[in-house]
Parts: structure tokens; C-alpha cells; sequence
């Protein structure tokens, strides 16, 4: 094998083990934003195409998660502007309670937990995903998010009150 041959499989390698490792944690948090299967996925391709284009400009391999985490909130903030009167009418991209069977409880808690999540703005939605379901400090979301941690605790804060509200007038809370 040349050196050519053996540093391209090395870089293969490397690329295959960062998705293999980041790819499931993505997409979970794509999906949780967007509370839609195949637009996380793309949400998820496009944001690792592009970190992997700047791969060479990253602190380190360490720092890929959170450039992977940050590109998947812009993009994810990017489509939601692209698509603001899709984002009136939420409930159009999650599929209706009526459509699944009762016994399927874990499905509808889910559907539950993605349609409150779909009622928030788009800044408490991120800030809530970000905080319970990634489980990031208020100083690294301030730094996903461009903004004061100070904003990102009110922003939890609200985002919890009305999903409080929420639940309190649910039958599945």
C-alpha cells in the first residue's frame, strides 16, 4: 500500500467513526427540534457534510460534538424560517392522536411529548431539548444558542411554565 492509499483509508475510517459515534445523538436532537423523522435526517446529513467540510478548522476532534450540536440548531432555526407558515400550523407534521391504536401508549406519550414541544417557540423548544434531553449547562447552550445564559434560564423557565400549562389540561400527562 502506498502512502496515498493509506492515509485516504485512515480518513475514511476516522469519518465513519465520528458518524458512527455522532450520527444516533444528532439525529435525536434534530428530531426533537423539528418533531419530523426525515427532515431531522436531513437536518442531520447536512449539518455533519458541513462540520466534516471544516474539519480542518476545528480546536480538535474533542470540540466535533459540539460544532455537530450547534450546526444542527442553526440549520434546524434556518428551515423554521424557510418554512414560518408550516410552523403555524404545527400539528400538520405530527401525525394525529386518532390514527394510533390505544394500546400503542408509549407512541402516543411520545406523539404527546413532540406536539407540547411543537406548541413552544422555537427558542424555548431548542433551550428545552438542549437542556433535559441533551443535558447541556446553561453556559453551553448560551453558547449554542448566541445568547446570555441569563436568557437561556428564562427561556427554560417559560418553555417549562407553558408545557406545565400544558400538560395540566392533557388526559396522557
Amino acid at each position: 500500500m502506498d502512502l496515498e492509499t493509506t492515509t485516504a483509508a485512515a480518513h475514511t475510517s476516522t469519518l465513519e467513526e465520528l458518524y458512527v459515534r455522532h450520527a444516533p445523538a444528532g439525529y435525536r436532537l434534530a428530531l426533537l427540534l423539528t418533531g419530523d423523522r426525515a427532515l431531522a435526517e436531513d437536518i442531520l446529513q447536512d449539518a455533519f457534510v458541513r462540520v466534516v467540510g471544516r474539519f480542518g478548522h476545528l480546536r480538535g476532534a474533542a470540540s466535533f460534538d459540539a460544532y455537530l450540536r450547534r450546526t444542527i440548531v442553526n440549520l434546524t432555526k434556518n428551515t423554521w424560517r424557510r418554512r414560518a407558515l408550516e410552523r403555524k400550523h404545527a400539528d400538520g407534521w405530527i401525525t394525529p392522536l386518532d390514527d394510533i391504536a390505544p394500546a400503542d401508549d408509549a407512541v402516543v406519550e411520545r406523539l404527546d411529548v413532540l406536539r407540547m414541544l411543537a406548541s413552544l417557540s422555537e427558542r424555548q423548544r431548542t433551550a428545552i431539548v438542549l437542556r433535559f434531553y441533551e443535558d447541556l449547562a446553561e453556559d453551553e447552550i448560551a453558547a449554542i444558542m448566541l445568547c446570555p445564559a441569563g436568557t437561556v434560564r428564562s427561556l427554560i423557565s417559560r418553555g417549562v411554565a407553558a408545557l406545565r400549562e400544558e400538560i395540566g389540561g392533557h388526559e396522557h400527562a
